[in-house]
């Protein structure tokens, strides 16, 4: 078959490729990964022009496994770079763990060069470990937005879909490349560019920064009440000290005995059972992906001491948070 495409014809400014030096962290997401090269090679094959180069680069430089199983043949291990190179670390499961000293050293060194370093996904972490987002805006995946909070305060994390501050880049993870690439390919070489490249992936709502990563809460849980949206975006904001049930209900002008059936008729649960299993999903985030105590984690939560929470939890999971914990650190060590 024939390539009838049509080339986007863009101004010469004489300017070498951009290359992009990919970091592959042993499990990372390869739709993150995959959504941001693609927009390079279309990039490169909408213009006719090789735009921009990529390297693929790991601890080891010989083969990395994405999360999904397969492995990949690396272009090198941890080297030199150019200071013109545009870094981009790509994450997935197991952040912490995959964060090595010998990764977060390489990361530090080029950053003095003042190298332009991204992080894909959950490798807004790695980052924030090597001090590359301190006083930096930056996002993350939803799921890990509660353990990095905990961790790097001097970071300003925000919920965006990416975010880029002066020469750092964050995404959330998933499609979320595709938009921060189509905004490096605009600012690059023009919108009619980077609109090419989202047509030929079919992506036909380009989101901003201005874009939050999840779904709306009546999305989410599938209802569309206003009231009920309302009162869990209030729940979800008010995990450390959680409201009272009969203040939530006064402060959306209902009586309590009305936001229950609401909750019954909508969630066939309590307000409270819905909001104590908020608490317990943000405890089984901060258990997993971080070190903190198990009574930090839950004060950190609203429970007053950690034998109600631990009550809390095993009637819930079925297990103790003790036992969560210790069953997460002896998966990392294998």
């Amino acid at each position: 078959m024939s390539d009838t495409r049509q080339t986007v014809e863009i101004a010469d400014t004489g300017a070498r490729s951009r290359r992009f030096v990919f970091v592959l962290l042993n499990d990372f997401t390869l739709l993150s990964f995959a959504s941001a090269l693609e927009c390079l090679r279309l990039a490169n094959r909408m213009s006719g022009r090789e735009l921009y180069t990529w390297r693929l680069l790991g601890e080891g430089g010989e083969t990395i496994r994405c999360s999904a199983g397969t492995e990949f043949h690396l272009d090198g291990d941890l080297g030199e770079l150019h200071r013109d190179d545009t870094v981009l670390v790509c994450g997935g499961i197991d952040i912490q763990k995959n964060s090595t000293k010998k990764l977060i050293s390489w990361l530090r060194r080029e950053a003095r060069k003042g190298i332009v370093i991204g992080g894909l996904c959950t490798a807004a972490y790695t980052l924030a470990k090597a001090g590359l987002l301190d006083g930096k805006r930056a996002t993350i995946h939803w799921e890990n937005q509660d353990s990095f909070t905990e961790e790097f305060d001097e970071v300003e994390l925000t919920k965006s879909v990416f975010r880029i501050d002066g020469n750092r880049m964050t995404t959330a993870g998933g499609t979320s490349s595709i938009d921060l690439m189509l905004k490096i390919i605009a600012q690059d070489h023009g919108e009619i560019l980077a609109n090419a490249v989202a047509d030929q992936q079919i992506y036909s709502s380009i989101r901003t920064d201005q874009d939050t990563q999840r779904l709306s809460v009546p999305t989410r849980i599938g209802v569309r009440h206003p009231k009920l949206s309302q009162v869990i975006q209030m729940m979800e904001a008010n995990i450390e000290e959680p409201i009272s049930p009969s203040i939530l209900a006064k402060d959306v002008g209902m009586s309590t005995r009305q936001l229950e059936r609401l909750f019954r008729r909508y969630l066939n649960r309590s307000p409270k059972r819905y909001y104590m299993e908020l608490r317990l999903q943000k405890a089984r985030n901060l258990l997993m992906q971080t070190d903190m105590s198990v009574i930090n984690v839950a004060l950190a939560c609203g429970f007053a001491s950690p034998s109600h929470f631990s009550k809390c939890y095993r009637a819930h999971y079925d297990t103790t948070p003790y036992r969560e914990r210790g069953s997460q650190a002896s998966r990392l060590s294998i």
